[in-house]
């Protein structure tokens, strides 16, 4: 006799582990609070469809804070296996510049989400939309918003972290789990804006560049890439990468210093040799046409020194090289990508099983894990949704 399988919530984790579970074993139901499967989904294919990375898995898996939680599930459905199972579904993929993997062109997001929906209807899977889970019932059960109960002989748990409420991810299940005696954590936003007070006359003129080919630090850890000017202050990938230290110097201090790289190829000392051997008149001139700066990180040196000091080739130098930026807050957690917090890890098994709650497991962005950009996301929800999947195809299934 099958065994009852409920998935609560619709996102990644849940899609993947529905199309990879065995039906001759589990009658499967997933209960969405939205009317649709995949809302977040979809909403992450805007202005282009990261699905994963393609560097090779043992880099890959250092890219996670903590380093080891994902080890396994990740190593077991790779971002090779991603684009390999992607392709049976047929949706072929391909590898760009910046060595991320997307879709070819021409693939929409919705193609994806339906290839994958498609798997999940073949295999009979019940999916009951509108449900919107509010809490345990006395005797175990799982209460819904419209009033009915549901007893699974497994559950798990899918219900996203809290950014992008607008897509059913809002957090506001953190209290049902914390009732039940399981440790949590209040959300904080991750990949997310950082506020800078930047001087007003530069970033009047400056906001909305982009400053390329750079590198910044924040303590020991440097990541190379590019980030945008804003108003607020600093957003994109090089400084989405550095988020868990900088949240936790914010968290700490109120505020985050980090040092911008403006030429990384270059050592302090070759700049200095480079603008001193020059034949161009004055230090702008030289930055540009020696150093090849941009009029915006020219425009950005000068926002942070003097008329005296930009004369100075030795502080320009030292100042190309380690520039320092003064961070005091993080964006709205609304408009983060993604979230840290929710459910402690120490509450989970290594296959996301919920120590206090036996047969009930938890998976993707509920838990308190972190990743940049770039596909990782996707993949560490993807991956946590397969190991599971493996994990409970395993079990002997009384008949």
């Amino acid at each position: 006799m099958k065994k009852s399988l409920a998935i609560i919530g619709g996102g990644a984790s849940a899609l993947i582990l529905a199309a990879r579970i065995d039906s001759k074993k589990f009658d499967v139901s997933i209960y969405e609070k939205n009317k649709t499967l995949g809302r977040k989904f979809l909403v992450a294919g805007d202005g282009g469809f990261n699905l994963t990375h393609s560097e090779n898995i043992d880099q890959f898996v250092l890219k996670y804070t903590p380093e080891t939680f994902l080890k396994s599930c990740l190593q077991s459905f790779t971002n090779e296996d991603f684009r390999a199972w992607l392709q049976v579904l047929g949706i072929e993929t391909f590898v760009g510049s910046s060595k991320r993997v997307y879709p070819v062109k021409g693939i929409k997001p919705i193609q994806v989400l339906n290839a994958i929906l498609d798997v999940i209807k073949h295999k009979q899977v019940a999916i009951k939309s509108q449900y919107t889970f509010i809490g345990f019932a006395e005797d175990g059960s799982l209460l819904f918003d419209n009033q009915i109960n549901v007893k699974a002989d497994f559950v798990i748990f899918a219900l996203g972290g809290s950014s992008w409420s607008k897509t059913g991810s809002d957090g506001t299940w953190l209290n049902i789990f914390k009732d039940q005696g399981i440790l949590t954590k209040a959300f904080q936003a991750s990949n997310c804006a950082y506020k800078v007070e930047w001087e007003a006359s530069f970033i009047k003129e400056q906001a909305g560049k982009p400053i390329k080919n750079i590198s910044i630090s924040c303590h020991n850890k440097t990541i190379a890439g590019e980030c945008v000017l804003t108003q607020f202050g600093l957003e994109g990938g090089v400084i989405y990468a550095l988020s868990p230290l900088i949240r936790d110097e914010v968290n700490q201090f109120g505020k985050a210093l980090v040092h911008m790289d403006l030429k990384p190829q270059f050592t302090k000392i070759e700049i200095t040799r480079k603008l001193k051997s020059s034949f161009q008149k004055n230090i702008t001139e030289k930055l540009r046409a020696d150093i090849k700066l941009s009029a915006t990180q020219i425009a950005l040196i000068k926002s942070k020194l003097t008329k005296e000091e930009y004369l100075s080739i030795e502080i320009v130098a030292d100042r190309i090289k380690a520039l320092p930026i003064l961070i005091n807050d993080m964006a709205a957690i609304d408009e983060a990508i993604s979230t840290v917090g929710g459910i402690d890890l120490s509450e989970v098994t290594e296959n996301f099983e919920l120590r206090k709650i036996p047969n009930h497991f938890v998976i993707g962005e509920m838990l308190d894990w972190d990743a940049p950009t770039g596909g990782y996301l996707l993949q560490a929800c993807f991956g946590m949704g397969s190991l599971l999947a493996k994990h409970l195809n395993g079990l002997a299934i009384v008949k």
